[in-house]
C-alpha cells in the first residue's frame, strides 16, 4: 500500500480523498494555489505545497509543478480527483514516467474513452448499445439523407428531410466558426430521455463490478444539479441487464479503476453517450446505497490490490439523493464568491454533507461555484425526499 499520496485537486473532493487516505493510514500532500492557502484540505493534510497563482492554468493544471511537488515530498502516488487533470492522458503518462502511481485508469484508456468518436467505436466493439447514427464525420447532404431516419441529434434538430438539409449546413457553419473544424456527425434525436449512468470499478486482476445506476436527469443548462439512486425509471431486470453489459464491456477492455458509463434511456432502450474515466461528483449517492467506499477501493486498486468485494456482494439498500450546493446568487444564479460568515451543515439520521466550507472561509472567485454536496438516504424514495426537504431547510 502507498505510504504517501499527493492530492492534485481542491475543494470538497480534495478533502474527501484526504479522509479516505487517513482512514487507510496513508499520509497526504495537499497542493494548492495562493487563493487556496487557507483551504480545509490544506489545513488537514500532513504536508502542503503551493504550486502557483490562482488561475487554474498556472496551478491545478500545471503538470510540471504538481509532479515536482510529488517528487520533493516523496509521494508514492497522485490522486487527480475530479476535473482538472483527472482525465488527462498526457498527465497520467508523465506521472508514470516519473515512477509515481497515477490513481486512475491507464493512459491508453484515458485516450480512447476521452475521445467521443473513439469511445463510441469502443462501446460498439464491446457490446454497449449506442445511439444510431453515422460512424463518424458525414461527407455531405446525400450521406446525411441516407443516414437520417427522420431525425438527427447534435447542435441542430431536424424533424423532416427539408429541415435536415438546413440543419446540416448550419451545424457545419457553426462548428467551423466556433472550433475551426466543420466535421459533423449525426445521431438519432431522443425527445424525452432520462440520463442514466452506471458506476463500475475494476482492478488489475481481471475483476470488474458494477454498483448499479444513478439517475441524473434533473439538470440546469445541461449541468447536473440533483442525482439519485436507484433510478425510479428502471426495474430490477433493466438494472441487472445494463449493469452486466457495462461490467462485461469494461472487463473485455481490461479497464482498471473507477469509471462511469453514461446512457440516455428512452422507451425501454439504453443508448451510450460517453464514459467518465474518473470519480464522479455524485459518487456519494452510490456509496450511500451500497455501503462501499469508492475512493478507498480506487486507491487499493491503484496499489495493485484486488477489489475487496464481488458482484454478489453488491446489494442496493434504500434510496439516496444528492443536491449540489453552489455559491450563487439565488435570483440570477451567477457565481457569488466571498466570505462565509456563518456555516451550519444539515445533520441527523441518513444525512451526509461533503464540503470544505467553514465559518470565516473565503470562497475564491477563480473556480467552480460548487461548495457542498448534501446527500440523504432513506429506506424508500418517499422517505428520502422528505428527509432531503428537512435537511435543505437546516442548511445555513
Amino acid at each position: 500500500m502507498f505510504e504517501k499520496v499527493l492530492i492534485a485537486n481542491r475543494g470538497e473532493i480534495a478533502l474527501r480523498i484526504h479522509r479516505a487516505c487517513r482512514e487507510m493510514g496513508i499520509r497526504t500532500v495537499a497542493v494548492h494555489s495562493t487563493a487556496d492557502a487557507e483551504a480545509m484540505h490544506v489545513r488537514l493534510a500532513d504536508e502542503s505545497v503551493c504550486i502557483g497563482p490562482p488561475p487554474s492554468r498556472d496551478s491545478y493544471l500545471n503538470m510540471a509543478a504538481i509532479i515536482s511537488a510529488a517528487t520533493i515530498t516523496g509521494a508514492d502516488a497522485i490522486h487527480p480527483g475530479i476535473g482538472f487533470l483527472s482525465e488527462n492522458a498526457a498527465f497520467a503518462q508523465m506521472v508514470e514516467e516519473h515512477g509515481i502511481t497515477f490513481i486512475g485508469p491507464s493512459p491508453e484508456h484515458l485516450v480512447v474513452m476521452g475521445d467521443k468518436v473513439q469511445a463510441k467505436d469502443a462501446a460498439k466493439r464491446f457490446g454497449i448499445p449506442v445511439v444510431p447514427g453515422s460512424d463518424g464525420e458525414i461527407s455531405g447532404e446525400a450521406e446525411a439523407k441516407r443516414i437520417a431516419a427522420g431525425r438527427g441529434k447534435g447542435m441542430r434538430v431536424a424533424n423532416s428531410e427539408a429541415e435536415l438539409m438546413a440543419a446540416y449546413s448550419m451545424a457545419r457553419t457553426e462548428a467551423k466558426a466556433s472550433f475551426g473544424n466543420d466535421a459533423v456527425y449525426m445521431e438519432k434525436y431522443l425527445s424525452h430521455p432520462r440520463h442514466i449512468e452506471i458506476q463500475i470499478i475494476g482492478d488489475s486482476h481481471g475483476n470488474v463490478v458494477h454498483l448499479g445506476e444513478r439517475d441524473c436527469s434533473l439538470q440546469r443548462r445541461h449541468q447536473k444539479v440533483l442525482e439519485e439512486a436507484p433510478s425510479p425509471a428502471l426495474n430490477a431486470a433493466q438494472r441487472a441487464k445494463i449493469g452486466k453489459i457495462a461490467a462485461d464491456a469494461m472487463k473485455s477492455m481490461g479497464y482498471k479503476s473507477a469509471g462511469t458509463i453514461e446512457f440516455l434511456f428512452q422507451d425501454g432502450e439504453f443508448y451510450f453517450i460517453e464514459m467518465n474515466t474518473r470519480l464522479q461528483i455524485e459518487h456519494p449517492v452510490t456509496e450511500m446505497i451500497t455501503g462501499i467506499d469508492l475512493v478507498r477501493e480506487q486507491i487499493r486498486v491503484a496499489a495493485g490490490a484486488p477489489l475487496s468485494f464481488t458482484q454478489d456482494d453488491v446489494v442496493i439498500n434504500g434510496h439516496a439523493i444528492e443536491c449540489r450546493i453552489n455559491a450563487e446568487d439565488p435570483e440570477t444564479f451567477l457565481p457569488s464568491p466571498g466570505r462565509i460568515t456563518d456555516y451550519h451543515p444539515a445533520g441527523g439520521l441518513g444525512v451526509r454533507v461533503d464540503s470544505a466550507l467553514y465559518s470565516g472561509y473565503r470562497v475564491p472567485p477563480n473556480y467552480d461555484s460548487l461548495v457542498a454536496k448534501l446527500v440523504v438516504h432513506g429506506r424508500s424514495r418517499n422517505e428520502c425526499l422528505m428527509r432531503l426537504r428537512r435537511a435543505l431547510e437546516e442548511m445555513v
